[in-house]
């Protein structure tokens, strides 16, 4: 019988492997607190954020997770990023690393920001 898919990030969470979950709570917690007027969404499997358009996303992996602001959204921190792996849109942070709680509030504001501003650059 195949499992439901979930429909909420807390059921996208639960559903996420175990040593994951405290990372995943505590990122969705924070772009809880950046964007606490964002409709969140879960769309094509994975938990998005959207205010009116497209904020980030995140979603869960065997052994890491993935935050996505997009490319425009990491571009104004990738010195910062360095030492951390990403993608031209992509931070990814294993379940055995610290999530860099910092740097990803301050790239969610950014990219909130920009999205607010409607800054045509800031949707992908």
């Amino acid at each position: 019988m195949a499992s439901k898919s979930p429909t909420t990030i807390a059921e996208y969470i639960e559903a996420a492997p175990a040593e994951g979950r405290p990372h995943l709570r505590r990122l969705h917690a924070l772009l809880k607190r950046v964007a606490p007027d964002a409709e969140e969404a879960i769309k094509w499997g994975t938990p998005f954020f959207v205010e009116p358009r497209f904020l980030f996303a995140f979603s869960a992996h065997k052994a890491h997770l993935n935050f996505t602001p997009t490319e425009a959204g990491l571009d104004p921190f990738r010195e910062e990023l360095q030492k951390h792996k990403t993608t031209k849109g992509m931070l990814h942070v294993p379940y055995t690393a610290e999530l860099p709680e910092a740097l990803i509030c301050r790239i969610a504001e950014q990219r909130l920001q920009a999205v607010l501003a409607r800054d045509d650059d800031a949707f992908w």
